[in-house]
């Protein structure tokens, strides 16, 4: 798994230190050890349901709340595939896109405790369905996003505006171009898992921005200091109130939503899943205070 690392370095060092006509060394901000366990997880997630859900590839990355990238795995196997995944495929998110259509009518002053009905919607000609084909009525936004419910993140983008959601995503981190329109709610336009692993971080480090890079330091043969990364913050983006209303629901999906199966008992954690093209990709972005994945 660490070939899609080395890849992945070896095209972005001539951005940071121009055209090379000598070997250099390379420092990265992967951990080994966390690097080795990605593409376990990889592996053994394919290993043992990869047949029965009709899939063959997955890709894994993880950074801190600087955006230093600790593991990252781009496929299966870097000697049959070199198409590195984590972060060149784009690809709909799905519901993991719903946190920043939740960010977005909490920054419009609406609290976890807001209650908003889940009932049959319908947009022009479109009518989203839930996923269980039912609708619970009176709904808190927490439950509503806990259970990643169609209907009510449809009606909140509707709410606040869709241009609103699409500036929002941006602002944290996503530099794919979006549609700003009523299915942006669902996750209908496309992004990288590095992008929204990226978008995810300010939740997990306090509210701030992130620049996600692989390359910490970069030195000629002889030793001579080419590049070494700036460590200046970036400043805050999200009101920690804000933040930790999102936290809350957030870890309220691992606690009794659609990600149980992530819950880490002991540890806070929190995350949201997403799916789209019927499983055709499916999503779990999660997070604790150290890490984002």
């Amino acid at each position: 798994s660490a070939l899609y690392v080395a890849d992945w370095v070896a095209d972005l060092v001539p951005d940071v230190v121009g055209a090379l006509d000598q070997d250099v060394i390379v420092e990265t901000t992967v951990d080994s050890h966390l690097q080795d366990a990605a593409g376990r997880a990889i592996t053994e997630t394919l290993d043992k349901s990869g047949k029965s859900f009709g899939v063959s590839q997955g890709a894994l990355v993880a950074v801190d709340g600087t955006g230093a990238v600790r593991a990252m795995v781009g496929g299966r196997d870097y000697r049959k595939s070199q198409f590195n995944r984590a972060v060149e495929a784009k690809r709909q998110p799905g519901s993991a896109f719903k946190p920043f259509v939740y960010l977005t009518a909490l920054e419009f002053g609406l609290v976890p405790e807001t209650v908003r009905v889940d009932q049959p919607v319908r947009i022009g000609k479109w009518e989203p369905k839930n996923y269980e084909k039912t609708y619970r009525g009176p709904v808190t936004l927490q439950t509503a996003l806990a259970l990643s419910i169609n209907t009510v993140a449809v009606e909140l983008a509707n709410e606040v505006g869709p241009a609103g959601v699409v500036a929002t995503a941006h602002r944290l981190g996503i530099k794919s171009d979006m549609q700003p329109n009523p299915s942006i709610a669902l996750g209908t336009s496309e992004v990288s898992p590095l992008e929204l692993v990226t978008a995810y971080a300010p939740f997990a480090n306090g509210g701030f921005a992130i620049s996600p890079h692989v390359i910490a330091r970069v030195r000629s043969s002889d030793g001579k200091l080419l590049y070494a990364r700036p460590t200046q913050p970036m400043g805050r983006i999200v009101d920690a109130r804000c933040v930790a209303m999102m936290n809350a629901m957030l870890h309220e999906t691992l606690v009794s939503g659609t990600a149980r199966h992530a819950d880490l008992p002991g540890w806070p954690a929190a995350g949201k899943t997403g799916t789209s093209q019927d499983y055709r990709d499916a999503w779990f972005i999660g997070y604790t205070g150290t890490l984002v994945a």
